[in-house]
């Protein structure tokens, strides 16, 4: 039933990222993205938190920045905004050690640089 949950809500979110950038098209900052993200988001009654320091255990010890997550989504989707030419296989890694240590399984990495977002992006789970 959970997959079938996450399955639902990460197409929606991407549904609304897709409204976005049909809206205002490729070639803005992330920081833009991600506030209008966060607009659709509210009006689609989705609670989500953005820029959340989420801490990294290591060895038993936490380090509380770890890393700060561009938009988590019902505490259980972790959206990564890009605006770059090409997404390169590094950043999908990154986002994917990222998706381990925040303890969600759940990742779409979205470039909005792309021509059609759809094309930019990428759905990663751990």
């Amino acid at each position: 039933m959970a997959v079938l949950e996450h399955r639902a809500l990460t197409a929606t979110i991407i549904s609304l990222a897709i409204k976005v950038h049909r809206y205002v098209g490729p070639g803005l900052l992330e920081s833009v993205y991600k506030e209008c993200l966060g607009i659709e988001l509210a009006e689609a009654g989705i609670t989500f938190e953005r820029e959340t320091t989420v801490p990294v255990v290591y060895r038993a010890r936490t380090i509380p920045l770890g890393f700060r997550a561009d938009i988590i989504v019902d505490n259980k989707i972790l959206i990564e905004i890009k605006a770059v030419v090409q997404l390169i296989p590094a950043r999908q890694s990154q986002r994917l050690t990222c998706l381990r240590m925040s303890g969600l399984q759940i990742g779409p990495l979205m470039n909005f640089h792309a021509p059609r977002l759809k094309d930019g992006v990428r759905r990663l789970i751990v």
